[in-house]
């Protein structure tokens, strides 16, 4: 049998490895399931060993399985850049929010980036936080996306890459007629007896929910009931109007009206925004995005910790140094 190993067996592998589903891989290629199963036969056949465990039941990577995955991703990688050529195609980016504000990350990296190539084409869409945005990297629907790495699940984390980018400081939104509104800022402890919206009914942000458990759970305070959340700049604030419960954010977001966003203090609460993609992945946009963000960290500190704050372990342990 021929040695030479053809790029249309690595992707069969590599979806299947991915979904963990015949069906649902050959569904992702547009291939029939039985061409999919003979390629991942022959592939078996060529590398001599088994990748795959299959029962009735289930499908599990071999460790043979396992140890080819992160080499067949950089290979297909490699074969679209060569592919490719010199043309460059558009860089798909998430923005992680469907509303721009004076300050916030990706849309000050995204127009630092745009600005520093404005011959490249960076695209940006919105898929509601980073545990949605994270499903469409690994299916090579999204390149890149912004948001808490530390809050995706272990098995996410290990397929996809990041690079820290800014302690953003965490404060609550509310409609400007709640009593604890007219603050210029909130002691955590002034929260007591008023539950804290994590946007815990949006399964697309779970990062962020899982960042305002801790916080209240650390500080003895109370999450609200897990309503579905708003998009877009109207109904959100409706949604503060009608709902009445402070709602955790970050500071220099979007303008609500009849709302105000108060930071908290004592401790200062902080996440760490990561800018997140596929391990290997070689793009012009994403050094121009990576190299923005160095930029605007080194110039505005971003990731520099202040005195008396509040990062959970996990988030700290991916700090630089």
């Amino acid at each position: 049998m021929s040695r030479d190993l053809h790029p249309r067996l690595l992707r069969g592998f590599v979806a299947t490895a991915e979904t963990l589903h015949f069906g649902r891989a050959a569904g992702q290629l547009h291939v029939a399931q039985q061409a999919l199963s003979r390629d991942i036969r022959t592939l078996e056949r060529l590398l001599g060993d088994a990748l795959f465990t299959r029962t009735t039941r289930s499908v599990e990577l071999t460790p043979a399985g396992l140890r080819l995955l992160p080499q067949a991703r950089q290979l297909l990688a490699l074969h679209d850049e060569i592919v490719a050529g010199t043309a460059e195609r558009p860089l798909l980016l998430d923005l992680n929010s469907d509303v721009t504000g004076p300050d916030l990350t990706a849309d000050r990296v995204l127009a630092r980036a745009r600005a520093a190539r404005p011959e490249g084409e960076l695209l940006a869409r919105f898929h509601g936080g980073l545990a949605a945005a994270a499903a469409e990297l690994l299916a090579h629907r999204l390149d890149v996306s912004f948001g808490r790495f530390a809050g995706l699940t272990a098995e996410l984390r290990g397929q996809l890459a990041q690079r820290p980018v800014r302690l953003e400081r965490i404060s609550v939104m509310m409609a400007d007629t709640h009593p604890l509104a007219g603050r210029p800022a909130l002691r955590l402890a002034d929260l007591a007896g008023h539950p804290v919206d994590i946007c815990a009914g949006n399964p697309a942000t779970t990062e962020w929910a899982d960042l305002g458990a801790r916080l209240l759970r650390e500080h003895g305070l109370t999450a609200a009931a897990p309503y579905v959340p708003p998009v877009g700049v109207d109904e959100t604030a409706r949604y503060l109007a009608r709902h009445r419960d402070p709602m955790l954010t970050t500071v220099g977001g979007p303008h609500i009206p009849g709302a105000v966003n108060v930071p908290l203090v004592e401790p200062v609460p902080l996440s760490l925004v990561s800018l997140v993609h596929r391990p290997g992945m070689r793009h012009p946009g994403l050094a121009a995005l990576a190299a923005a963000a160095a930029e605007l960290g080194a110039a505005e500190g971003w990731l520099s910790r202040p005195p008396g704050s509040w990062l959970p372990a996990a988030d700290a342990a991916l700090l630089p140094g």
